[in-house]
């Protein structure tokens, strides 16, 4: 398979993405806070939650699987603790909305928790987790997914990688910040390397009949392996009881993916938010976390290593590089899009690397 990129400028993605969206009844506003969470992701280097997704998405809007326009209830408001019902609307609309109450109300009690229910995938966590950070908070923010890993010591898939991400202001160093899966790789990088037919390395995935595979096209009819063996397994089978069990949503096996076109996902999210102001002057706690940040960088580096970063510093230096040279696409990603351009009648256009498709 062929290994040509197709490079487009962010604004460019961005458009085209809204488009696509808008053309299959999702609401402007939405549209773009969707098309931003994916072109986000591969601004920071991870196309497994990019533009992959988007013919996911567009398929489950279409079979109603997922709704369109995304309808969040409130079915408990008690001060600091929310409950949010999302009826199967978009993931990244639902957990913008936590976000931001999310972040209301560490501002009045020093502490909120915002669960939500009958969700959907909402791409990086990460993408939500920092703006809680920019507005003066520390913010955890988990969630469940489709069954990908088996229990420890098991055969069959029956939780999900069940990413998390926390995230805190660090004054001159912008945010840290953490996002994971608890399995050796997200589900993501496995079908980003699927696209592009490369292989995998043999400890990131098992194959259906339990047996380590470097091939990624087995991987997914497989097992992914739990990051630091029965260390991930835990950790995943926890976050599903903080974002399926207590936010009144599916767990476990009974989540739907969004790869899957017509299975509803059912999935939940829970965030806290803490107000640092409550615990100290947000300037005090900014300084405080920029020395561990320069301590950290300063440890002395093993061989071969250039420089040592602190989390998420990577993303926002890809982030700057994407915003200056445009966006890498693989060819079998650009001819998904392509598709849909040519389903929808949007525009994609591509810098010297590619071409333009009408």
């Amino acid at each position: 398979m062929s290994s040509a990129r197709h490079r487009v400028e962010v604004e460019s993605l961005l458009r085209f993405t809204g488009e696509v969206l808008t053309s299959v009844g999702v609401p402007p506003d939405d549209a773009l806070l969707l098309a931003d969470s994916l072109v986000t992701a591969e601004r920071w280097g991870h196309a497994s939650h990019g533009m992959l997704r988007l013919p996911w998405y567009v398929a489950r809007l279409r079979s109603g699987a997922m709704t369109p326009v995304t309808r969040c209830e409130r079915v408990v408001d008690q001060g600091a603790i929310a409950v949010l019902d999302g009826h199967e609307g978009i993931g990244q609309v639902l957990a913008r909305e936590a976000t931001r109450l999310g972040v209301e109300r560490a501002r009045a009690h020093g502490v909120s928790a915002v669960a939500v229910r009958n969700s959907n995938h909402f791409g990086t966590a990460a993408y939500f987790t920092r703006w809680s950070a920019e507005q003066g908070c520390v913010a955890l923010l988990a969630t469940n997914a489709s069954p990908a890993m088996a229990p420890w010591g098991g055969r069959v898939k029956a939780l999900g990688t069940n990413p998390w991400s926390i995230a805190a202001p660090a004054g001159r160093h912008g945010v840290a910040v953490m996002d994971m899966a608890n399995t050796a790789v997200a589900r993501g990088k496995i079908y980003a390397a699927a696209e592009r037919n490369e292989a995998i390395p043999a400890t990131w995935a098992a194959d259906a009949h339990g047996v380590p595979t470097s091939n990624a096209q087995a991987a997914i009819q497989g097992l992914i392996l739990p990051m630091a063996g029965h260390k991930g397994y835990v950790i995943s089978f926890m976050m599903d009881v903080l974002a399926g069990v207590l936010t009144g949503s599916r767990f476990g096996a009974d989540v739907g993916g969004p790869y899957e076109p017509d299975r509803r996902s059912g999935c939940g999210h829970l965030l806290i938010t803490i107000d640092v102001g409550f615990m100290m002057p947000r300037a005090e706690f900014e300084r405080r976390l920029e020395q561990l940040i320069e301590a950290t960088k300063a440890v002395p580096r093993a061989p071969g290593v250039d420089e040592i970063f602190f989390p998420g510093e990577l993303e926002a230096r890809h982030g700057a590089r994407a915003e200056r040279h445009g966006i890498g696409l693989p060819e079998t990603t650009w001819d998904s899009l392509r598709q849909l351009a040519a389903e929808t009648g949007a525009t994609l256009a591509a810098g010297r690397m590619g071409s333009s498709v009408p």
